[in-house]
């Protein structure tokens, strides 16, 4: 009777960033012939992937580093929170190892160490594109690691470093490989990713036939040609951007942006470290879209950031409605431990900082409501995101909306329709996020 194979759990938190690693870790170790269990009783061994970007995201971490230790006794820690060990060991002094952010083989070093592999060649057999925490049609594309810039709130660089690209071909074979596996969608994800190839100076690698650099446009093109959806998350507004919205108005890339704005006070953006021309992005956006009508654009924002006034408040405001943005997320300054905004004066009182967020949720409603009804009677491109048992129907997304964080279309439908499926909807009534809409080719 052959031995059983060891078993791994694994949890993971955080951004689509930090589930790329994940992924990256579980395919090394089915490779080697480790089993996957679902459950913390089915594994032998844990491994937490962490979030340590916020205090809230901290004490999450900890939570779920708590919870696999007491339903499971036998933990490996991994991830941002990896990075104060100390921290991790006083709250449980039971976890085996830690390691910190995108530490593959430091992690599955850990792994052998505490459960052996019982490796079989004949039977571990990773499937094409590796393994994937998202369902089969999506993927999330990480074309770096790291970041250069330094803004005041944010502790990622001294967590994950600075900006580190990863090669043009490297890039383009997981996309590649992905596709064949069947992903229909791919999502751009990086810290910074319209600064990709800056770090190497934009190096070139041979791609097939000819060789391409390491360099947004050019990285953007070529996924542009692979027959997926490309979806481009975490853009900065640089000048260079320009050139990919015209991908977009060719069909090459979705139209579609997801830019961290974080606020549009010049007071407030300096104080971030960020930049601080609220008139020029302006332009830029319009310009973006006279290039691209179509274009979708996603942000999201701080408030009660130390500093802001009700005035600085009022421009954050007036900006989301004059920019248009059309997906917003906003979140409540967190004083976190390390970032340089904890020593900047006249902090906002928790009062005042709730109304604003409140506030703001508040106006982007009322804008979300207003898109919506401005689609009813459109037809669209859709992707299905397969059957939701709450509304009882089918779940899809346009091409303005991402996986997770952005609106739905449902459809209700006799017939199966299979999750990945691409296809033309009526959209006919609903408000806000949530539409509801009927295959094009059913109406009369």
């Amino acid at each position: 009777m052959s031995a059983k194979a060891p078993t791994i759990g694994v949890v993971s938190l955080g951004c689509p960033k930090a589930l790329v690693d994940s992924e990256r870790i579980i395919t090394r170790l089915r490779s080697e012939g480790y089993q996957l269990s679902g459950s913390y009783e089915g594994a032998d061994l844990v491994v937490v992937n962490t979030c340590g970007f916020l205090d809230s995201a901290k004490a999450e971490s900890l939570d779920a580093i708590g919870e696999a230790i007491a339903e499971n006794g036998k933990v490996i820690v991994t991830g941002c929170l990896g990075k104060e060990e100390s921290l991790i060991r006083a709250a449980h002094p039971k976890v085996l190892e830690i390691t910190g952010p995108h530490q593959y083989e430091a992690v599955v070093s850990a792994v052998h160490t505490h459960l052996p592999q019982l490796h079989d060649p004949k039977i571990d057999l990773v499937p094409e594109g590796g393994y994937r925490l998202t369902p089969r049609h999506y993927a999330y594309l990480k074309i770096s690691e790291g970041c250069n810039n330094r803004c005041s709130f944010c502790i990622i660089p001294s967590i994950r470093g600075d900006l580190v690209s990863r090669p043009a071909n490297a890039v383009l074979k997981e996309a590649e490989q992905l596709v064949k596996a069947g992903v229909k969608e791919l999502l751009v994800i990086s810290q910074d990713t319209s600064a990709y190839g800056v770090d190497v100076k934009y190096a070139e690698s041979k791609w097939k036939d000819r060789t391409v650099r390491a360099k947004f446009y050019d990285l953007c093109k070529e996924l542009g040609e692979l027959g997926a959806w490309v979806r481009l998350h975490y853009v900065y507004p640089y000048p260079h951007v320009d050139e990919v919205v015209g991908l977009m108005a060719e069909g090459k890339v979705l139209p579609y942006l997801d830019i961290p704005f974080q606020h549009a006070s010049p007071n407030v953006l300096k104080a971030m470290r960020r930049p601080a021309n609220q008139d020029k992005v302006l332009d830029r956006i319009k310009k973006w879209r006279g290039i691209c009508p179509d274009l979708t654009i996603r942000s999201s924002f701080i408030v009660g950031f130390p500093g802001e006034t009700q005035d600085d408040f009022e421009t954050l405001l007036d900006f989301i409605e004059e920019a248009e943005i059309d997906r917003a997320g906003v979140f409540k300054y967190e004083n976190v431990d390390g970032a340089p905004s904890r020593d900047l004066p006249d902090h906002v009182d928790q009062d005042d900082v709730d109304e604003r967020y409140d506030r703001f949720m508040e106006v982007q409603t009322t804008l979300a409501h207003a898109r919506g009804q401005a689609m009813i009677g459109k037809t669209v491109d859709a992707i299905c995101d397969g059957w939701d048992e709450d509304a009882e129907a089918y779940a899809f997304r346009t091409k303005a909306d991402a996986p997770e964080i952005d609106g739905v279309v449902y459809v209700e439908c006799d017939d199966e329709i299979a999750e990945g499926a691409i296809t033309k909807l009526e959209i006919v009534g609903g408000e806000g996020h949530e539409l509801v809409g009927v295959l094009a080719a059913a109406r009369p």
